[in-house]
């Protein structure tokens, strides 16, 4: 009986591994069939590059929107180094002649552009300070009260993405000067917010939205009130869209020209667009209908560093708040 036992025992375990061998086989096949439908591994090194000739494309279409970008820059810089009759008289694109920074001196003494980035600077501000604020306030209730009031009143806010600034540029200035408001610093600065809300208000919604509703479940259940949750969750959360919002603002309050032209008139609220528009008949040029082409690119030079400054401040909120709508 022992010896019948150990030959039975025996079987099963030649049965039990050759039933596991060809388990195994099987299994090994099929991932093998698998592996060879799924194709080659990635390779790692030098995976997925363009051959040379997209590169080489690539390369002279990138080195020649560089030249498009920096021409004019250069053209500036150097025009602003020189005197009229040295731009008059020399090759444009070369330094020759010598470089002087007489030009600068000339833009700012007896023309009056120093109010003029004064009030562009308070302009500015203020444009961007309403802008955001509002935007984030209006972002806020119409994302956490679903009710019907919220979303019509979104759909208001839009609807002026569909008039053009321009096409009601008269009733404004009715407006304006029926509240006695003309030529003022405050009425500039009330119209210019108004232009940018509704693209605010838009971007601010569709940021405000990607916030996780369990986070504001969260704070209520702790018991933060409405100020609360908008200070200590909202506004943090939403600094990336609120720089977004600010540039585009501070771009068009800081290069904004029509609405300065018609609801200014005096010198003292005049802002820095309209005081470039003036900057050559005061300084004057050679002739009566020549101007002074250099002093006016050392203003137009110093009317870009302060979006320069805006811009390199901002740019880390301003990448992410993009890259939050890109990855939505």
């Amino acid at each position: 009986m022992s010896g019948a036992g150990a030959a039975v025992a025996g079987d099963s375990a030649v049965t039990a591994t050759a039933g596991i061998t060809g388990t195994a086989g099987i299994t090994g096949t099929g991932l093998a069939r698998r592996r060879s439908r799924r194709g080659p591994a990635p390779r790692l090194a030098g995976a997925g590059r363009a051959p040379w000739p997209a590169r080489l494309g690539a390369f002279l279409a990138g080195t020649v929107w560089l030249l498009v970008v920096l021409l004019p820059i250069y053209y500036m810089v150097l025009a602003s180094l020189r005197n009229e009759s040295q731009y008059l008289s020399g090759n444009p694109w070369l330094p020759t002649g010598g470089l002087t920074t007489s030009t600068w001196g000339a833009a700012f003494s007896g023309t009056g552009l120093w109010t003029d980035v004064r009030n562009s600077a308070e302009l500015t501000a203020g444009t961007i300070l309403l802008v955001t604020t509002l935007s984030l306030a209006a972002a806020y209730r119409i994302v956490r009260r679903g009710t019907r009031v919220a979303a019509v009143s979104f759909r208001l806010i839009l609807f002026g993405l569909a008039v053009p600034i321009q096409a009601i540029v008269i009733p404004i200035y009715v407006i304006t000067v029926k509240l006695h408001l003309y030529d003022t610093l405050y009425d500039l600065t009330l119209v210019t917010a108004a232009a940018n809300i509704p693209v605010a208000v838009l971007l601010t919604v569709n940021y405000v939205r990607l916030i996780p509703r369990e986070l504001f479940d969260a704070m209520s259940v702790d018991g933060a009130g409405e100020w609360t949750v908008l200070r200590r969750l909202v506004a943090p959360m939403a600094r990336p869209v609120l720089a977004v919002v600010g540039i585009f603002a501070g771009l068009g309050a800081w290069n904004g020209f029509l609405l300065p032209l018609i609801l200014t008139q005096s010198n003292n609220d005049t802002v820095l667009t309209l005081g470039l528009f003036k900057l050559d008949t005061v300084t004057g040029a050679s002739s009566e209908y020549a101007v002074n082409v250099p002093v006016v690119m050392a203003g137009v030079l110093f009317s870009v560093l302060p979006l320069l400054i805006l811009y390199i401040g901002l740019r880390r909120q301003f990448v992410k708040g993009i890259g939050g709508f890109a990855l939505r």
